[in-house]
């Protein structure tokens, strides 16, 4: 077995362990990195205690060779020790850094990936209700503020732990009567901190709902600025959007009091101390107090409290740290624990699609559909028509199993619903009325990273030689959503993507409405060729090749008459009279 595959197989073993939703999966999974900063750590820590006692030394030193005692060589010794040291921290410092910043760089993606794919695997009604500025908060800010509470706290675990207890070992080493009255103020910053948790979380969370708030009317404004132009709505959507903005800004307000005041005054509480250790300090000097202190004494000790004060306040702003973190914890691990880990779907050989009873009704009551039946083999294209809002769309949408609906729906003999997700997108291509195209080449939104042969779908959508007219080809970016190309193009360019990942069953939910008839009539052709081990449903209410479908399905108010083309112009008098109307409006077009 050759490295890489090692490496390989224990990346799987370590994936099989690891539980998104839990934070502490996080940090075991980068425990080598966490290894590197509590070693450089404890090495820059433990050699912060010098700095205090060479300080100490070489003030009495200094006192000494004023008095005519001590000599300069030996202060000399001091001051390389001394730089000795700081270089041996600071080094130790550099590397503790650079680790801390790579394990929260390291645990960023990861959350990034995790919650990418936590969204993709989602329906599209639960995204829907969710809201996209909600979204786009999770998954940038939230995830920022999760990791950042998580780097402050393995920084701070050895800047602030470590250091406090070999401080508060010092000063107890010194006086342990002076060290105890001196410690009773840096607990009284921690009980504060707690207290103030439950007014942090609060006011973050708000801060973060509204930032969600925000940016979906921000989306919004950007989607529909040419609709407010042209029906006059623009100062009614700057002033809705101005309230959002001032919403935005107080709350951000009363978050940032709440994380900047705090520090301060954790940092007065822990320095009050320093009073007690001015009086009885001067008493030990004297000889007059718990102890008898040189002035190097006296130093060292008043360097080591002032560095527990500060590590003190920064042990409250770790607590800040990790509150603000527990609030996007908190927002975040419902999408971390939906993740299913199963990525391939399982591959589908041709079967038969049988479907039964189907009914299915909006939250809200309506029906739309009824009683829906019937069945399918591979090779037949059936397709689905009605008049407006018959529910043809909904229909095609059942076959993803986003929404709950009544009756079965059977694909080679299995229910769709008793599937597993990586069972059942294997069976299903949909391809809706509006194309969901990516920023990207043309060629990454066909193949999707595959190796097959771009020009061959291309070809088959007649959209080859506008692509190749293009001004990098293949190459040439589409825009967000496919904004760069017209209409059809946009359409031509979903259903390649669709052939090119041909399924078992494909949905296609008005494929050519934005094409001619010439182009509609070769594109049909093609796809009949190309999906003759397949279903093909396709949805359309222009009727000029419905003749060529195997099947057709005519919805109206829920119900549906299932026949050929021949068998519905005799049964059904609305689809001959649409049927009808279009042929004599084609005809006149021609």
């Amino acid at each position: 077995m050759t490295g890489m595959e090692n490496k390989e197989l224990q990346k799987k073993r370590e994936d099989e362990k690891f539980c998104p939703e839990k934070i502490g999966s996080y940090f075991l999974v980068e425990w080598k990195v966490l290894l590197t900063i509590t070693i450089s750590g404890l090495i820059y820590n433990l050699g912060l205690l010098a700095e205090p006692w060479f300080e100490g030394r070489m003030t009495g030193m200094l006192v000494d060779i004023l008095r005519g005692s001590g000599t300069f060589a030996n202060m000399l010794f001091l001051v390389i020790g001394y730089v000795t040291a700081i270089g041996i921290v600071q080094v130790s410092r550099y590397v503790k850094r650079f680790y801390v910043r790579r394990f929260a760089n390291n645990v960023n993606r990861r959350m990034k990936e995790i919650l990418y794919h936590s969204l993709v695997t989602r329906g599209r009604a639960s995204l829907r209700e969710e809201g996209e500025g909600t979204i786009m908060t999770k998954a940038i800010l939230d995830v920022d503020d999760c990791v950042e509470g998580m780097r402050k706290f393995t920084t701070e675990i050895f800047d602030t732990g470590v250091a406090l207890t070999a401080y508060a070992g010092m000063l107890l080493w010194y006086d342990w009567r002076l060290a105890l009255l001196c410690m009773i103020f840096p607990p009284i910053s921690y009980i504060t901190a707690e207290k103030m948790k439950r007014m942090i979380q609060r006011t973050g969370a708000a801060y973060k709902k509204q930032c969600g708030v925000l940016s979906a009317v921000t989306l919004d404004r950007a989607q529909n600025a040419v609709t407010y132009r042209v029906f006059g709505c623009e100062r009614d959507r700057q002033m809705a959007y101005e309230k959002n903005l001032t919403d935005y800004e107080t709350t951000a307000v009363k978050a940032n009091i709440w994380n900047s005041a705090m520090p301060p005054i954790y940092k007065v509480i822990s320095m009050t101390s320093v009073l007690f250790i001015l009086y009885f300090g001067q008493k030990n000097i004297l000889g007059s107090g718990w102890s008898s202190w040189p002035i190097a004494t006296f130093t060292t000790f008043l360097a080591c409290f002032v560095k527990l004060s500060t590590k003190s306040s920064s042990a409250a702003k770790l607590f800040h740290a990790v509150h603000k973190a527990q609030v996007s914890w908190n927002r975040i691990r419902p999408l971390l624990d939906s993740v299913n880990e199963e990525e391939d779907g399982k591959e589908w050989e041709p079967g038969d699609l049988e479907v039964k009873d189907v009914s299915f009704a909006y939250p809200d009551g309506k029906r739309v559909l009824e009683h829906v039946s019937f069945s399918a083999k591979p090779g037949q294209i059936i397709g689905v028509t009605g008049p407006v809002a018959c529910g043809k769309s909904t229909l095609g949408k059942l076959f993803l199993c986003e929404c709950p609906y009544e009756g079965t729906v059977r694909f080679a003999g299995k229910d769709l619903l008793q599937m597993e997700e990586a069972e059942r997108k294997g069976i299903v291509a949909y391809l809706g009325h509006d194309p969901e195209l990516f920023h990207d080449s043309v060629r990454d939104n066909v193949l999707l990273g595959d190796e097959k042969d771009l020009k061959t779908y291309l070809k088959a959508v007649c959209i080859d030689r506008e692509v190749s007219d293009m001004e990098e080809g293949e190459d040439t970016l589409i825009g967000n959503g496919g904004v760069r190309l017209s209409g059809g193009q946009a359409q031509r360019v979903a259903l390649a993507r669709t052939l090119c990942h041909k399924k078992p069953l494909l949905v296609l939910d008005d494929p050519f409405s934005a094409l001619d008839k010439s182009t509609e009539k070769e594109v049909f052709a093609n796809v009949r060729a190309m999906t003759r081990d397949s279903i093909v449903l396709l949805l359309s209410h222009r009727l000029y090749l419905f003749p060529q479908m195997d099947q057709i399905i005519w919805m109206d108010n829920g119900k549906t008459t299932v026949g050929t083309h021949e068998e519905l112009l005799q049964k059904v008098s609305a689809y001959a009279t649409l049927f009808t109307t279009q042929e004599v409006e084609d005809s006149h077009e021609a």
